[in-house]
């Protein structure tokens, strides 16, 4: 999927089934002017961040092949990795905790709240484009010379 005339917007990537949820996620993501790739499993997620701008990821828990900790992994690897938000029906303090401490941007409950999604991914876009990156061996901050 090739689209030079989007290739400077915002890109995120569902990883997931999100079927109750999927009508209400490409409505907030069209209205903030972001792209939006979907995924339900690990080999497609893959294919789109390795060749698409990718600024936030949204995961559920247990994706067939690939639990939430595995995609943070993946992650990692990646020059800039996009921020992860990690979505479960069953969102509790335990999971929240282990989460963040991991590295991951944010947690949210299923089924979703419209502004509680909206202000995650808009914090976590934020936060991704505030990150040092990684120049010649060193961090950088972006407009830091």
């Amino acid at each position: 999927m090739n689209n030079s005339d989007g290739a400077d917007s915002l890109g995120a990537l569902l990883v997931g089934e999100y079927e109750r949820d999927r009508e209400m996620l490409q409505e907030i993501f069209r209205n903030l002017g972001w792209r939006l790739f979907e995924a339900q499993d690990r080999g497609r997620a893959l294919q789109y961040l390795e060749c698409q701008p990718i600024h936030v990821v949204i995961t559920e828990t247990d994706v067939p092949d690939w639990h939430w900790k595995g995609v943070l992994h993946d992650l990692r690897g990646l020059e800039q990795p996009p921020q992860l938000i990690v979505t479960s029906r069953n969102a509790d303090d335990r999971l929240w905790a282990e989460a963040l401490n991991v590295g991951a941007y944010d947690v949210l409950a299923q089924p979703f709240e419209r502004d509680e999604v909206q202000r995650a991914v808009e914090s976590a876009s934020r936060h991704y484009e505030l990150r040092p990156r990684e120049v010649g061996g060193s961090a950088l901050a972006a407009g830091v010379d």
